[in-house]
């Protein structure tokens, strides 16, 4: 084969497979919602059973579900002929997923699923066959031809499948109202779950790490706290332990331009009042964006009483890989 007889090859199987995607809108019908109603009504977990490459593709199924808002698991249907049968319980519902319909591992629980007295939702391409028979919501998912060109390997009938999978999970998704906090909840080693899990207080300084000076002190106090804490600035505060402002890196060399004494002139005299501040409970995502909006590298952490709690710095929230 030439180089154009494998791009022709690959653009043809894209071409058949994108048809047989866009011909699933007019089957997405009365037992698409059937299967949704099941699944929301369930009390227990979506049981996922298929053979071989439906097999592959139910995993993926059932892993979309679960961290989508749906409990769910996929269950080998050979296994569960050998005793993973017992995983499933009465408060379980089953999506049985076999292109032909007739997949004899598949067919051979569909009378235990029904003992079981358990919902059965099934995934095929053959409303003629046993597993469609059985089935209390069919999802159609017939294809005219696979795209191999033997009409043999599972490729458009899988290519599908998942498709119509990941319509099932999403159409359940926005039922149940699920949100981006709740997807993170299922992510938390993902950046995603960092960003919508990881607030101020779980990664800010506190106690003694916080530099702090009283509003009376001599700037050369204040410099000799920066540099202890290591932080590039200090929080100034009233006798009342109240935020009165924050005395940066930039602040020292605005003052070393006017020639200011350290050892005489007040902290309180070159500080920059009012600083950018933050309460302990937003979001470091969010404490991300004050600080590059501000163009600024640290963020003090008060309570509802103005008193300094905390510090969080840019490079507290690179080391948490919030970005």
């Amino acid at each position: 084969m030439t180089d154009s007889s494998f791009i022709a090859s690959a653009r043809r199987t894209v071409q058949l497979e994108a048809e047989a995607v866009d011909s699933l809108k007019v089957r997405i019908g009365a037992g698409f919602a059937r299967a949704c109603e099941l699944i929301l009504a369930c009390r227990g977990r979506t049981i996922v059973t298929g053979m071989g490459k439906s097999g592959h593709i139910g995993r993926k199924i059932a892993a979309t579900l679960a961290s989508t808002g749906s409990p769910a698991f996929f269950v080998h249907p050979g296994e569960a002929s050998h005793g993973d049968l017992g995983m499933i319980t009465g408060n379980d519902v089953v999506i049985a997923i076999s292109s032909s319909g007739s997949t004899a591992e598949v067919v051979t629980l569909l009378p235990l699923i029904k003992r079981l007295g358990i919902p059965l939702i099934s995934m095929t391409g053959n409303p003629a066959s046993a597993l469609a028979k059985s089935a209390d919501a069919l999802i159609d998912i017939s294809v005219a031809k696979e795209a191999c060109p033997l009409d043999l390997a599972p490729t458009t009938s899988t290519t599908v499948t998942l498709v119509m999978g990941d319509a099932l999970a999403i159409a359940l998704l926005e039922a149940r109202g699920f949100t981006a906090e709740d997807f993170a909840f299922s992510h938390p080693g993902g950046a995603l779950g960092r960003k919508l899990l990881l607030r101020v207080e779980d990664i800010m300084h506190s106690g003694d790490q916080v530099p702090r000076v009283a509003e009376g002190s001599p700037l050369r106090h204040a410099l000799l706290e920066m540099t202890e804490k290591g932080f590039g600035m200090t929080t100034v505060v009233s006798a009342g332990d109240e935020l009165q402002g924050v005395f940066t890196d930039g602040d020292l060399r605005r003052a070393m331009d006017l020639g200011v004494d350290i050892n005489t002139v007040a902290v309180s005299e070159v500080m920059t009042r009012h600083g950018k501040t933050v309460s302990a409970d937003i979001l470091a995502a969010e404490a991300l964006r004050i600080m590059e909006t501000s163009k600024i590298t640290a963020l003090v952490v008060e309570d509802g009483n103005h008193h300094p709690i905390g510090l969080i710095h840019m490079h507290d929230i690179l080391r948490a890989g919030i970005i």
